[in-house]
């Protein structure tokens, strides 16, 4: 007959929700955060496609070709500095998500990697 051990035994089912918690919190911070990336994005896509309405407008109005020309040369630059701050944002927010995204983890791996 075996000996049925119940201290292992609830220290298992202790380890086995501790796991579940923690993926259940990775997994809320997951969805928190790529909720505020698609926000971001949104935002982001809305503000360039009125801008490029507004531009396109200004395009039509322009009395001559020089200032078609400088609206232009206008737009590019403000639409590649708008791109480029808006992507170092979008990958601020994703380092940040994997950093909070990997707290939950932190305390149960320390408890089962040996040597920490």
């Amino acid at each position: 007959m075996t000996h049925f051990d119940t201290k292992t035994f609830d220290e298992f089912q202790k380890f086995g929700k501790e796991s579940v918690d923690a993926g259940l919190n990775a997994f809320s911070t997951l969805s928190k955060g790529v909720q505020q990336i698609a926000v971001e994005t949104v935002d982001y896509s809305k503000k360039a496609f009125e801008d490029g309405t507004a531009t396109l407008e200004k395009l039509f109005g322009a009395k001559s070709l020089e200032k078609a020309v400088e609206i232009q040369q206008d737009y590019v630059k403000s639409a590649y500095e708008g791109f480029v701050a808006q992507a170092t944002k979008v990958g601020e927010l994703y380092v940040d998500l994997a950093k909070e995204a990997y707290k939950p983890y932190e305390s149960y791996l320390a408890k089962v990697t040996p040597g920490k």
